[in-house]
C-alpha cells in the first residue's frame, strides 16, 4: 500500500502565473522526494500602480511517504 501526504505551498513569480506555478514545483522539489502530483488551488497577483508586479500560484503538492 502506499500513502500520500499533501502540502502547501506558494510560489510566485514577476512574469506569470505559469511561472509562479513552476516556481512552487521548482522549490518543493528541492527538500520533498517523490513528487507525484502538483493542483494549483488559488492565484492572486499583488498590484502597484494599476499593473501586476508579482503573481502567485497556491498549489498543494503531493508526495508519496517513505517507510
Amino acid at each position: 500500500m502506499v500513502s500520500y501526504k499533501i502540502i502547501d505551498i506558494v510560489g510566485t513569480s514577476e512574469k506569470s502565473f505559469s511561472d509562479a506555478a513552476k516556481n512552487a514545483v521548482i522549490e518543493a522539489a528541492k527538500t520533498v522526494k517523490k513528487i507525484r502530483r502538483a493542483e494549483v488551488t488559488k492565484f492572486d497577483v499583488k498590484v502597484e500602480n494599476n499593473g501586476p508586479v508579482l503573481y502567485r500560484a497556491e498549489v498543494n503538492i503531493s508526495f508519496e511517504i517513505e517507510r
